[in-house]
């Protein structure tokens, strides 16, 4: 079955703080108000990718490839502000940028916008960037945030047979 944009979403949740590590626990996400949903509206990036080094033996047509590391990108997700639920988040966020740590989990949602155990789990990923709310007095477009997450590691996935 093919899948939507619509249906991938996301949602975080704060790691306990390290405070010996400097590191301190972020705020919930608290539900929207408007539809009691937890997810956020976008997410992007997580591309996983791995540097090569290709070596030439003298008088080669071919290189011989040596692997690196995978890494994989930042992942970024968004939200539409609602005063009610996100402002107390947005006021502690601020504060915490580079400090604090979220789960971050993407759902793939079946078509009645419900989950169905399709999901990658990203561990603990450190905040780095937050896009506050914009204005735009001659717009009636709602207004969003964005944070942005370094990921160290993505969970194992649950392997299922595709006999």
């Amino acid at each position: 079955m093919k899948t939507t944009q619509r249906q991938i979403v996301a949602e975080i949740a704060p790691v306990p703080a390290n405070e010996q590590a400097g590191h301190r626990q972020g705020p919930s996400v608290l539900p929207s108000t408007v539809n009691g949903t937890k997810y956020f509206a976008t997410v992007s990036g997580g591309e996983i990718s791995a540097a090569v080094e290709k070596i030439y033996d003298g008088n080669s047509k071919f290189p011989d490839v040596l692997c690196a590391p995978a890494e994989i990108g930042d992942i970024t997700v968004s939200k539409f502000y609602d005063e009610n639920s996100d402002k107390d988040f947005l006021n502690q966020i601020r504060q915490i940028v580079g400090q604090t740590y979220y789960d971050v989990t993407i759902y793939t949602l079946n078509c009645d916008l419900e989950e169905n155990d399709s999901m990658r789990n990203y561990p603990r990923c450190l905040l780095v960037g937050l896009s506050d709310i914009d204005g735009d007095a001659s717009s009636g477009a709602p207004s969003a945030f964005s944070l942005t997450f370094a990921v160290s590691q993505l969970a194992p996935a649950e392997l299922t047979s595709l006999a």
